[in-house]
């Protein structure tokens, strides 16, 4: 038995209970979470905007210490210090073998009908592994590609936000955009994943990194963060603004908190030849696109789900480059709570004034 967060119904509180974890399967496992960050992408489920079968355990942004290891697992051992990442990969379909690992629907990491559920509830019903992960929670039974084993000097709650946050922002710039020194990229939307592809952007040398979002706080840690400039996307003429700023338009506008507006916005300050990322969850009935003129301008959108991470080789690059001096994790973190304190964690995220909360558990 362990204590986890459970989502009973959409728009409800998480319910703090007792759950059953099985025993790690052939290619499994077992880890005790140490942290797990609080992300949008959980709120999004939480709040009913996207559909999951439940009742369910959220939770995906999270790191831990491995204790126990299924017959042939490879690829970490017991004690080991993991990152977890959502972007499970089976490493020989069609996205795995041409290098785009984080496309790969993963059907083999998880478990097939018959082999009993990873979670169950005090009651004996099934409770539904979110996202394949379910960090919520004292212990996480997950397969071995969806986890990564990392430097042991790395601090636990700034290694959680590599699962998602930082994996996605910094993906962004290495692997979606590749990034050439010298080019203006644009965030709108300083969360964690923004914070963190503001941060990414002045590690690869762009030459004007402008943070937009219409909260001053943010901002501000945009600027900590590397922004060399900031915008208010509710001011008058925001978009002539960075256009004006940059010559034309930028060459990267990256979209990281799922509004249609904000997903406008990022096609709309391009430059002839930029190309607009969009990494928010938004609404599903939402389109985003390109008129004629865009077209003819050579502008292109695209999406980058997880930032087009390739976890095992990216994941330990960047506890490098947070040990190294290079990556700023801290200033990200606003808050650390405790596992009951998640729906207050939430609360703050809805007011939309910090960056990311960090359940901290007991270890």
């Amino acid at each position: 038995m362990m204590k986890a967060a459970i989502l009973e119904q959409p728009g409800k509180p998480l319910v703090i209970s007792e759950v059953t974890i099985a025993e790690p399967g052939p290619h499994e496992v077992l880890i005790k979470t140490a942290a797990c960050g609080l992300c949008h992408s959980d709120l999004h489920f939480i709040d009913g905007a996207y559909p999951h079968a439940l009742p369910a355990v959220p939770g995906h942004e999270a790191a831990g210490v491995v204790e126990a290891v299924g017959s042939e697992v490879k690829t970490v051992k017991v004690g080991d210090h993991v990152v977890s990442c959502l972007s499970a990969f089976c490493g020989h379909c069609e996205f795995c073998v041409t290098g785009r690992m984080a496309l790969c629907l993963g059907g083999d990491t998880r478990r097939q009908a018959g082999d009993g559920a990873r979670l169950m509830g005090s009651d004996g019903q099934v409770v539904n592994q979110m996202l394949n992960l379910s960090a919520f929670a004292e212990k996480m039974l997950i397969h071995e590609h969806a986890c990564v084993a990392i430097d042991k000097d790395m601090p636990m709650d700034r290694a959680a936000l590599l699962g998602c946050a930082v994996t996605t922002g910094a993906g962004t710039i290495f692997n979606a955009c590749k990034l050439v020194p010298g080019e203006t990229v644009a965030v709108i939307g300083c969360g964690g994943v923004g914070l963190a592809a503001v941060n990414s952007a002045m590690i690869a040398g762009a030459g004007r990194i402008i943070a937009v979002d219409p909260m001053p706080e943010k901002r501000e840690l945009a600027k900590v963060l590397g922004a060399t400039d900031v915008i208010d996307p509710g001011a008058d003429g925001a978009v002539k603004q960075i256009i004006a700023m940059t010559g034309g338009g930028v060459h990267h506008a990256i979209e990281a908190v799922g509004r249609q507006a904000s997903a406008d916005m990022a096609v709309q300050i391009l430059r002839r030849g930029g190309t607009a990322t969009i990494l928010g969850m938004m609404p599903l009935d939402c389109k985003v696109g390109l008129g004629a003129m865009d077209l003819l301008s050579g502008k292109k959108l695209q999406g980058a789900i997880m930032g087009m991470n390739h976890f095992p080789v990216d994941l330990p690059r960047l506890v490098d480059f947070y040990l190294r001096g290079l990556l700023d994790l801290d200033t990200i973190i606003a808050e650390r709570i405790t596992l009951d304190q998640v729906n207050e964690g939430f609360d703050a995220m809805r007011a939309g004034r910090s960056a990311r909360s960090v359940i901290v558990f007991d270890t």
